[in-house]
């Protein structure tokens, strides 16, 4: 006797179900199971950027130490935000729901121990950028478990995991924390930014001491880092390891060598996936070069040693914040007296702090198609970091939060890496009262709205929508723009690299109700297309799909439908 059994599989051409482990699926045929496989590239990558302090408390037993009980300005003490808050979040998928692909947190390295007043009220080290010690992580923030918990847990639904590394300065001088010897520090001239020499050789601000990071003298360590250390068990361990450091690499003993191995620690023993690099313009080019060699060591000595826990081959992510770099600059920064290029040799990607600005003065066609250019000519095989909001630009794309919708659209459907900035998803208030500052950005992300507020779930929803169809779909910030028509308006993206190919439609604007779209330059008749944003699934008639629904955006992606006969 024989039994017919139809098996079917239903898919997307781009991977779908759980985005996990490097996006795989498995697609029946007739004789046997392929694997499609969904790359990941950081081009066109969803990087979701939070404060650490300020995400998620996961352990309130870490809220207080060193003594940091003096009363803050508002929103300038920690908060109780901590690793494993973020791995709470990786495990209950909610970065998965929001088609997060890459988790960029502040620095975690151990902050200075007192407090100090800018002229804004007390303010302690919770953002992470005041380092007093680049080998440990700070209390507050958790342990190396902790972080090697939130590896493990983010990789396991291939969630890349991004640091943030400071290079030129140490933490403010206070009570309890003691400036840095001469050799190893400036303080005494402050950055006038009105040339390369006035932009580099200073500090940032006043009481912000800065790394000699042009010296090649040796220098000794610090003595209240000696004394730290000793004080800890474990001088002997950070001296051995600093040896084998200096002797593999030749470098000179010279302040920037010392924190780039401190740095790069974190990939050789967590794997860590990048870097984005802070004050990038205040330290020499060559600075960049350097780090970026021993990056790319530290990261190849990982996966050597642990091939089991190799994503990809992917090299390492590095980002740069070189401030107010916009990408009509293409690769170079202009300081009035000279121009740098901060891309060849140094960085995969450069924050564009630009975005906002043509998000504001331009269209969309007008946005993507200019944005596509770009990075498809002068900054092919390199990248851009888009942002709308983030913890220090005081003129965000939407400080009201009126257009939540639109800042979505424009973020992630734009040409680049979009940075999500943690609460942007949920309409987090960008502005709060009696704040001084950038602390008003920087306020606890609004969880309890989330939960409750139905205005803010379907604003989150919308998120959710647009960046499952992204993960998915490298085409969407890493492809080549194409407008189908301008009212209504259609445009497509495609992506290939060697045997792998992404196509996606897709729609803003448009009418509610029925839609009949042209999509004959890139689908074919008979072919089953899903609208990712309706959840409908339509097949091409005559070089068109009709979709039927309430929302004016439409998200089109191959659909998969393959039949496999079973006789016995």
């Amino acid at each position: 006797m024989k039994k017919i059994i139809l098996l079917i599989c239903v898919s997307f051409m781009i991977s779908n179900c759980e985005n996990k482990r490097n996006s795989e699926k498995e697609v029946s045929n007739s004789k046997e199971s392929s694997v499609i496989k969904t790359p990941f590239i950081w081009e066109g990558a969803n990087l979701y950027f939070l404060l650490t302090d300020r995400f998620n408390n996961g352990d309130t037993s870490n809220d207080v130490n060193f003594d940091r009980t003096r009363t803050p300005g508002k929103l300038r003490g920690f908060k109780g935000g901590d690793i494993k808050g973020v791995t709470q979040k990786v495990k209950e998928g909610y970065f998965t729901d929001l088609g997060i692909n890459a988790i960029w947190m502040t620095p975690i390295v151990e902050q200075i121990h007192g407090g100090t007043d800018e002229g804004t009220g007390v303010t302690y080290g919770f953002h992470g950028y005041w380092a007093k010690d680049w080998t440990r992580i700070d209390p507050n923030y958790g342990t190396k478990e902790d972080l090697h918990q939130l590896v493990k847990e983010a990789h396991a639904k291939g969630i890349r995991v991004v640091l943030d590394a400071v290079i030129n300065h140490t933490g403010p001088v206070t009570e309890k924390d003691t400036v840095w010897p001469d050799d190893w520090v400036r303080t005494d001239k402050q950055c006038s930014y009105d040339n390369y020499e006035n932009t580099v050789s200073c500090t940032l601000v006043a009481n912000l001491p800065d790394i000699k990071t042009e010296s090649n003298e040796n220098v000794k360590l610090p003595p209240q880092l000696v004394e730290k250390w000793k004080a800890e068990g474990r001088y002997e361990k950070e001296v051995k390891e600093l040896d084998s450091f200096f002797e593999r690499t030749g470098h000179p003993r010279a302040p920037r060598f010392y924190i780039i191995k401190w740095l790069t620690d974190y990939i050789t023993e967590f794997g860590i996936d990048g870097y984005r690099a802070d004050t990038v313009k205040h330290t020499e080019e060559f600075v960049w070069e350097e780090f970026k060699t021993e990056c790319d060591f530290a990261f190849s000595e990982y996966k050597k040693n642990n091939p089991k826990k190799v994503l990809d081959d992917n090299d390492f992510y590095l980002v740069g914040e070189v401030y107010n770099y916009g990408i009509s600059g293409g690769k170079f920064f202009d300081f009035g007296d000279k121009k740098v290029n901060y891309y060849d040799d140094k960085f995969t990607s450069q924050i564009n702090f630009e975005f906002k600005w043509n998000s504001k003065e331009s269209n969309y066609e007008d946005l993507f198609k200019r944005y596509s250019g770009i990075l498809n000519g002068e900054l092919k095989e390199f990248g851009i970091l888009n942002y709308l909001s983030s913890h220090d630009d005081g003129s965000p794309f939407d400080p009201e939060r009126e257009k939540p919708l639109e800042t979505a659209n424009k973020l992630l459907l734009s040409p680049g890496t979009s940075q999500v900035y943690y609460g942007d998803e949920s309409s987090r208030s960008l502005i709060i009262e009696d704040t001084q500052g950038d602390a008003t950005l920087r306020s606890f992300m609004n969880w309890e709205s989330i939960a409750k507020d139905k205005e803010t779930k379907e604003v989150l929803s919308h998120w959710q929508k647009l960046g499952q169809f992204r993960a998915k779909h490298p085409a969407v910030g890493a492809g080549v723009h194409h407008m189908i028509t301008d009212q209504p308006y259609y445009f497509y993206r495609s992506y290939q690299k060697d045997d792998y190919k992404d196509l996606v439609v897709i729609g803003l604007g448009v009418n509610k109700g029925a839609k009949s779209i042209d999509v004959s330059k890139i689908f074919k008749d008979g072919e089953m297309i899903r609208d990712a944003y309706s959840n409908q699934v339509v097949s091409v008639d005559n070089g068109r799909v009709i979709i039927d629904s309430d929302f004016d955006i439409v998200l089109l992606e191959k659909f998969l439908v393959t039949a496999k006969l079973v006789l016995d």
